[in-house]
């Protein structure tokens, strides 16, 4: 199993504090903990959690962050399993049944051949070219692969493949809808580096995909049997909200293991190279008491790191070399509506709205149909909907009232599903640093973790800023960590610590 402990260890216990309470941290606490460490997650808010949170409230449900997450990540699959999570499992209603807007209206997106042939979502000129990619783009022609060092957009890239009609009507809104993003502002090979890879080798992208050598190998390796479950099940939450995981994370960690309203100002490495001794000392604005542990993994925004006043064998650490990152803005709108008053209601995921339907008075990025997904969410007369606004798209009014969302996105909704009248209820939470932007400029981003993880024994570094933005990736960047960890404690006891 891989989160179970390992056999009894004669040697001391070792510590280990982690920097972040989100669902890297926790998922990372959890793992070292149950492979005997002891660890202590420190936390600068008054909850844990991160970007997942859940509200319960008046017979209503809904999540304010993250609203699924899938398996696609075998880490996800094993964290679940550890904790025993499978009943409490939910899985949306008609999931695969879900539009995108275009001309005014949501029309669904295809999700097979079949399906792309007769929707009405794309012109004629862009499903030949979609379906003919694997012909034209042929490896074996050294103009159809970018250049290694170019920092082309998902933009550019998808464009060049399949046309701007995928990029205006696929593209830009599965982007804005999972990162609050535009396709122009993000790096291909950053973003979607998997993609950005096949390309190289394959040059067509669907064939890439089809005919990938990582396919072959976990069809040898047997792991292809968690990807057709996964590819079956789709996305999913939990009974309760996406919180219900970071909530049993923290159960599992316990009290002791938790320190909330934590911040960290310092820390200091001071190992001298002589002894397996512990090696790292922090120091927390509640707590002015220092602890003395073996290793380290953070998992707070870069922005914070800059905030925390880091020595090594007692100089400073500047921390100049840290670039600046960007964070998109993102408001979260809960609105209730009699379903009498829905008189459009669509069955199924949600609907995403294309950056180019604003010329058609659309001001949000998508809605998510909550109560359709989840039916326990929600009294059985009333619709819940999940609407987000802000972004690279309209920065400024994420950060607008609750009075004047309240009407941007009942406007939407008008004009979309039928929704008449006022909502019955509506809630808004506002995401200040809602993701870091995976732009032109984040192979500094990755270069500078890099160089923390490379210039400071037992510090290691995970979370949303490296390897991915969705819940399925932070919690495999948390188990990673966590893994190298093990890894490096287990040298240190063996050999003496050299840097």
């Amino acid at each position: 199993m891989a989160f179970s402990a390992k056999v009894d260890n004669p040697r001391p216990i070792k510590r280990v504090v982690v920097v972040g309470g989100g669902v890297s941290g926790l998922a990372a606490a959890y793992k070292l903990k149950s492979h005997g460490l002891d660890v202590t997650v420190f936390e600068a808010e008054g909850r844990a959690g991160g970007r997942l949170r859940s509200v319960s409230q008046d017979g209503l449900v809904w999540d304010e962050g993250a609203n699924t997450m899938t398996e696609s990540e075998k880490e996800v699959k094993d964290l679940i399993d550890a904790l025993g999570l499978q009943e409490k499992q939910q899985f949306p209603i008609s999931q695969h049944k879900r539009y995108i807007v275009k001309d005014g209206a949501p029309l669904m997106v295809p999700s097979n051949p079949a399906a792309l042939l007769k929707s009405k979502l794309l012109s004629a000129q862009s499903k030949v070219r979609i379906l003919f990619e694997p012909f034209t783009w042929k490896r074996s022609n050294p103009s159809n692969v970018s250049d290694e060092h170019f920092e082309e957009s998902v933009g550019g890239f998808f464009e060049r493949h399949f046309g701007k009609e995928v990029v205006d009507y696929l593209i830009d809104p599965f982007i804005s809808g999972t990162s609050a993003a535009d396709p122009e502002s993000l790096s291909m090979r950053h973003y979607f580096p998997e993609l950005w890879s096949l390309e190289k080798g394959f040059g067509s992208i669907i064939a890439g995909v089809l005919r990938s050598k990582l396919f072959v190998k976990r069809e040898k390796s047997g792991e292809i049997k968690g990807a057709v479950r996964e590819n079956k099940r789709g996305s999913f939450s939990f009974q309760g909200g996406m919180q219900t995981l970071t909530d049993t994370l923290c159960k599992e960690i316990g009290e002791d293991g938790l320190k909330l309203n934590a911040k960290v100002l310092s820390l200091a490495y001071s190992h001298d190279g002589l002894s397996s001794s512990q090696n790292w000392s922090i120091t927390c604005a509640s707590n002015q008491n220092t602890q003395v542990v073996d290793a380290v993994i953070m998992t707070a925004p870069l922005s914070n790191v800059k905030d925390i006043n880091i020595t090594k064998r007692g100089t400073p650490f500047p921390l100049n070399f840290l670039p600046q990152v960007t964070y998109l803005p993102l408001s979260v709108i809960i609105t209730t509506f009699k379903k009498e008053n829905v008189k459009k209601p669509l069955e199924g995921f949600g609907v995403l709205v294309p950056s180019k339907e604003q010329q058609n008075g659309f001001k949000t990025l998508g809605t998510l149909f909550s109560s359709m997904m989840f039916p326990d969410r929600a009294p059985s007369d009333l619709h819940l909907y999940t609407t987000f606004v802000g972004g690279t798209r309209n920065r400024e009014l994420a950060q607008a009232s609750t009075d004047e969302l309240k009407k941007i996105v009942t406007s939407d909704l008008r004009k979309l599903l039928g929704a008449e009248g006022e909502p019955t209820f509506v809630n808004h939470f506002y995401w200040s640093k809602g993701f870091p932007l995976y732009g032109h400029n984040y192979g500094s981003v990755l270069e500078a973790i890099d160089k923390l993880e490379k210039d400071l024994p037992g510090f290691f570094y995970a979370g949303n800023h490296r390897g991915g933005l969705s819940v399925g990736k932070a919690i495999a960047s948390g188990c990673k960590a966590a893994d190298l960890v093990i890894s490096y404690l287990n040298t240190a006891s063996d050999n003496t610590v050299r840097d």
